[in-house]
């Protein structure tokens, strides 16, 4: 099979080589990777900006879906044929996280879904529906699953409820459209106006030009009647996260999951405690929550946004799409034929 691999450095690139199908063990599902998926932490690997343990000369990226080609005598979870993804933490597949379940951990600690095929324990995998192309499906382990656990984080998401979100990447945009089932009223800021009317068409109430207006917390107050947003998503980290607190009301909660813009912000404590703010790191969430998110979106028919899909071989042209950050939705690679891999799209 042909397989990407990251060098050795500070920084890192990525080199292609042929390698011998992995062998199945009792409990391990093989399965022929057709689409992968870029996060943000995928390139800051790449340019040594990630502080979580890495694997040396792994293979990148923690999304991925496929068609089972081979199983373990164990297996129970799946069989030949099958078609799926996979929670991005293999071990972690309920409750709070835990130190042990980050040790395995796809893209990062083990080898990703940037090959021809991935061998995986069956205790990661998660079925595809069938109105689900391979390319939508590749797109959800982190940045959905990330999304779906934030919102729930804390406290249930409620009905009648307000939500902020920031950008459209996929957290951001799968926040939106998860938000948007719940009932819940979705607030957002973004860069452009172009973006702004794409996320009015996904469901946001109200966008807020951060570019134009960079007192954008002081708008969400206004749009919030001065008592601010329920729920926040803070996905930029040093340049969002004191306004995120401002624009959230009273005991309201700041969901922490991405550092886009790094890892500062200088956030007060006395900001904290005036708002009796709850702040959370989040982590991507149990495979418990990648089913409850999967059956939710399997019942309303949710389709993930799709930005734009490159072939295997051009799996630069997707790093440098993610670079750029004029992507709206997720940056997919092609891995298989496309029109296998979208036969059920």
């Amino acid at each position: 099979m042909k397989v990407y691999r990251w060098t050795s450095g500070a920084t890192r690139s990525l080199e292609a080589h042929e390698e011998p199908l992995p062998s199945v063990g009792d409990r391990d599902v093989l399965i022929r990777v057709h689409a992968a998926s870029l996060n943000y932490r995928d390139q800051a690997i790449l340019d040594g900006e990630y502080g979580g343990a890495l694997q040396s000369n792994g293979v990148p990226l923690s999304d991925g879906a496929g068609e089972v080609a081979a199983v373990g005598r164990a297996v129970t979870r799946a069989k030949v044929g099958d078609r799926v993804t996979a929670s991005c933490h293999p071990q972690w597949i309920a409750g709070d996280t835990r130190q042990e379940y980050h040790a395995d951990s796809l893209g990062m600690t083990t080898d990703g879904w940037l090959a021809e095929y991935i061998l995986l324990h069956e205790n990661a995998v998660v079925h595809i529906p069938d109105y689900m192309s391979y390319v939508e499906a590749a797109s959800l382990p982190c940045a959905g699953v990330t999304s779906w656990t934030a919102l729930n984080l804390l406290s249930p998401l409620q009905p009648g409820q307000t939500v902020l979100v920031q950008g459209t990447g996929g957290v951001a945009l799968f926040a939106l459209q998860f938000a948007r089932l719940f009932g819940a009223r979705v607030l957002a800021i973004t860069s452009s106006d172009a973006k702004a009317e794409r996320l009015k068409d996904l469901g946001a109430a109200e966008v807020v030009n951060y570019t134009t207006l960079p007192d954008w917390d002081a708008k969400i107050l206004e749009l919030t009647s001065g008592v601010g947003v329920d729920k926040t998503i803070d996905i930029a980290g040093d340049t969002t996260i004191v306004k995120s607190v401002a624009a959230t009301r009273k005991g309201g909660e700041v969901a922490v999951v991405g550092f886009v813009s790094g890892f500062g912000g200088g956030l007060p404590p006395m900001d904290i405690l005036l708002r009796s703010a709850r702040l959370a790191g989040s982590a991507i969430g149990p495979r418990a929550n990648f089913d409850a998110m999967m059956a939710a979106m399997a019942m309303h028919g949710v389709r993930p946004v799709i930005d734009q899909v490159f072939p295997f071989a051009q799996y630069q042209d997707a790093y440098r799409r993610l670079k750029s950050g004029q992507h709206i939705g997720k940056v997919v690679i092609q891995v298989s034929d496309q029109n296998e891999a979208l036969q059920h799209g």
